[in-house]
Order: C-alpha cells, then sequence, then structure tokens
C-alpha cells in the first residue's frame, strides 16, 4: 500500500452479524467510510419482526438509516456528521471470477463477500476491509487477498486482564490481620502497605504464616471490613471466593453485581439464596436467563405449547432451587416458603426476553448465563434498573453458545471491564468447584 493510500480514509464493508450485534455501530468508525452491501439490508428485513435483541437491534438500524437525508446509492454516500465518514449502500454486481471459482454456493456471506472484493477492485487507491463477527467469512475473505476484521469496538482488551475482583496478600503485617478480630472486623487499609489502589468493593485474602483473614476493600471510608463465613438461606459458603460473593450479593449499597466461573462454582445458586435472605427487602425476585437453542434449532421444532418449549432452558434455574429447599425439611417454614413466593409469583423464573418492558422497581433480578449476551443486551437490561433494585449477573465467560461472541466481546466481560471500580458494583470470580469431586475431575481432565 502507498503512502498517501494509507492516509486515506479506509472504506469498511458491514456485514449483517455487526450491526445485530450493535445497531449504533455505524458511529464507531471514525473518520473512515462505510459501505452496507444491498444483501445486508435484505438479510434486515427478515430479522425486523419479532422480540429478540436482534429484532430489535434490525429495527433500530434501519430507523437510523431511514433518518439520514441524501442519495444513499450515490458514489459519495451521505455523511455521517462532523468528524465521521460516509455511509453509502452498495447493491449487488458481477460475480468476482474469484468466488466463483471458490465458492459453489450462492449464499448471503459470499455475496456480501463479493461486494466487498467488487469495492476493493473500485476503490483501488485505498484499504477495503469487511467488518464481520463471523470468524469463518473473515478466513475466506482472507484467502482471497481481502483484509477483514472483527468488529472490535466493545471487546475487552486482553481475557488474561480481566478484573477478578480478588487479590492475595502474602506475608500481610501479622498484627494488622489480628486487629480483624480484636477491633471489630474494621482495620484502615494503610495498615496493609502491600495493597496499593485498592478499588471499591474489591476483596483480598491476607495471609501471614498461620494467620489469615477476608476483608472487602470499603471505598467510603478507606476500611479493610472482615468478610465471614456465614450462612445464608441454608447455603454455607465453602471457600474464600463464595464467601465474598454472598457478602457482596447481601450488601443493600452494591446495587450491581456479577460473578463469573466455571460450571459448579455455586454462581446461581449463591444469588438465589441471597436474593431469598434479603426477600423483604425486594417486592420481587426474578430470574432469567437468555434463551439459546442447542444446535441453532428454533424453538418452534421443540413440541408441546410455550411452556413446554421454555420449560427445558429454565431448568437449572429450578435444579438450584431446589438444592436450597432441599436444605430444610419439607414442613421447614423457610421451604415452604419458597413454594408459596413461587405461587403467588414473588419468585419468579422467566426467559430473559420475557423481561423487555417490564419496569423493575425494588426487584431482586438475577440474569444467569449472561455470557451469551450482547454488551449492547447488558446495558439494555442494566438502565432499566429502578428505585431499589439490585441486579445480579451470572456467567461463564469460557462457555459462550452465541455464535458470534467470544471471551473478549460478550456482554458479562464488558460489563465487568467498564463498571469495576465503581462504588455500587461489586465482582468476584469463582475458582473452585465445589458441585462434586466426579465434576471437578471432569472439568480439569476432559
Amino acid at each position: 500500500m502507498t503512502e498517501s493510500a494509507a492516509l486515506t480514509p479506509k472504506l469498511f464493508v458491514l456485514d449483517t452479524n455487526v450491526i445485530l450485534h450493535d445497531s449504533g455501530c455505524i458511529q464507531n468508525f471514525e473518520e473512515n467510510d462505510i459501505a452496507i452491501p444491498i444483501t445486508v439490508l435484505e438479510e434486515l428485513d427478515h430479522f425486523k419482526r419479532g422480540n429478540e435483541a436482534i429484532n430489535f437491534q434490525a429495527r433500530d438500524f434501519l430507523r437510523r438509516i431511514d433518518e439520514l437525508t441524501g442519495d444513499l446509492l450515490s458514489a459519495n454516500g451521505i455523511s455521517l456528521g462532523p468528524g465521521l465518514g460516509s455511509i453509502r449502500v452498495v447493491l449487488g454486481g458481477e460475480i468476482e471470477p474469484r468466488v466463483k471459482a471458490a465458492f459453489a454456493a450462492d449464499t448471503p456471506d459470499h455475496r456480501i463477500l463479493n461486494c466487498a472484493l467488487v469495492m476493493q477492485k473500485r476503490e483501488a487507491k485505498r484499504r477495503v476491509v469487511l467488518v464481520t463477527k463471523d470468524t469463518n467469512l473473515r478466513m475466506k475473505a482472507k484467502g482471497l487477498g481481502l483484509p477483514a476484521q472483527d468488529y472490535t469496538t466493545d471487546k475487552v482488551e486482553s481475557f488474561d486482564k480481566l478484573y477478578t475482583g480478588k487479590r492475595v496478600i502474602e506475608d500481610a503485617p501479622g498484627d494488622a490481620i489480628s486487629m480483624f478480630y480484636s477491633e471489630g472486623g474494621l482495620v484502615p487499609v494503610e495498615r496493609i502497605p502491600s495493597i496499593v489502589n485498592p478499588l471499591p468493593n474489591e476483596n483480598f485474602i491476607l495471609r501471614n504464616g498461620s494467620k489469615s483473614v477476608l476483608c472487602t476493600f470499603r471505598h467510603a471510608d478507606k476500611m479493610l471490613v472482615r468478610v465471614e463465613k456465614s450462612m445464608t438461606y441454608g447455603i454455607s459458603p465453602r471457600n474464600a471466593e463464595q464467601s465474598f460473593a454472598l457478602k457482596m450479593l447481601t450488601d443493600d449499597s452494591i446495587k450491581l453485581v456479577t460473578l463469573a466461573g466455571t460450571a459448579g462454582t455455586g454462581k446461581t445458586l449463591l444469588a438465589l439464596a441471597a436474593a431469598l435472605e434479603c426477600r423483604q427487602k425486594y417486592r420481587q425476585i426474578l430470574l432469567a436467563r437468555p434463551v439459546v437453542p442447542l444446535s441453532n434449532r428454533d424453538l418452534g421444532f421443540l413440541p408441546g405449547d410455550i411452556s413446554a418449549k421454555l420449560d427445558p432452558y429454565m431448568q437449572p434455574l429450578y435444579d438450584n432451587l431446589t438444592v436450597i429447599r432441599h436444605q430444610f425439611g419439607d414442613h421447614d417454614v423457610a421451604a415452604q416458603r419458597i413454594n408459596e413466593m413461587r405461587e403467588s409469583e414473588k419468585l419468579l423464573i422467566t426467559p430473559l426476553a420475557y423481561i423487555r418492558g417490564r419496569s423493575l422497581q425494588r426487584i431482586f433480578f438475577i440474569i444467569d448465563e449472561a455470557q451469551n449476551l450482547t454488551p449492547h443486551e447488558v446495558k439494555t437490561i442494566i438502565t432499566r434498573a429502578g428505585e431499589g433494585t439490585k441486579i445480579v449477573l451470572t456467567g461463564d465467560i469460557k462457555q459462550i453458545d452465541q455464535p458470534y461472541l467470544d471471551a473478549l466481546s460478550n456482554g458479562l466481560s464488558y460489563l465487568i471491564h467498564r463498571m469495576m471500580g465503581q462504588p455500587i458494583y461489586g465482582h468476584i470470580t469463582l475458582e473452585k468447584g465445589e458441585r462434586s469431586a466426579l465434576a471437578d475431575l471432569a472439568s480439569e481432565l476432559l
């Protein structure tokens, strides 16, 4: 590429999945220009009906395009505003020989790829880049000599650098550790010199020989507060991370909590137990999870009415509720209370899509499998929080079922990265599986 071409604004050709991931994506390409293949608009037309997040994204993008004034089909397109490039719609043309030779099938992906190759030929004096969240399409494009990249605006920089919510401090001053047990569980953070730049609600394991203590940083008065292992609605923490989690989940001052960890670490169980413990402070407890059909098969393939179709996806939430109920006898008041709350819908288990439009006032809201949400979906959920609402998101960042999300671009990772350091936010990554020895062994070896 020549020096002049390198300085010329690039032309980004967008795939449909980028728009369905973020309907406002066209505002994020700075001074560079954007091309929308006509095939993308055809695909968006199929997505504009429905109540899922991608349907809202499709409609929002089409509204944004409709509000632009000018000729979208012109070679120069329409300006997106000060400091931004232009946007144009590119009609389909002759099939490039490279595409015809490489792919026998005529698919939307291949037509979008063909459009980008045509633009590359027309715009020879500048860099043309295909932007898609489809890994396979990126490889196809690169195989044909076309630069291709993921949409990375809302990606976390590095999985290894993702905030865990916990630090282990070895060789902490022994007298300071003793103070946690003699001074009412409060110690000024300056008494532990090795704790540098603590974040609000960050958790610490302090050790010195045989002495140790669990504590969390209270930003308001710069104090370290001892965290005790206490039973919460029949559930007792089995490790330090679970103790930290229950402390944050039952703390009224922390309005947003994220729990990350692999299967069996107790994320959902702890969140549900804390919600039941704090039930009197909230009007309702909502447990929701996104419905991600296995093998990309639509719910319509399943037999039965809508309730029967959705039950398999909600079953893990029912399982956690059963675990808590079994901590008590059948005639125990705590067990009967769970049944009463379900019957009166004070405790409600529902697909996440059914929450849209609801007023979230004084709700303890648990979103399970949050790693399958996009950053935009997470933002939509949290911005609905009304007065007195607490939101908890749980998920396994390494187990994502959505084809266009990964460990760096999913909504849970994005939320952890953007919210760390906020006084009303707490996070902990649960590391140790507590389901069973067999489950731990399978997780480690298989």
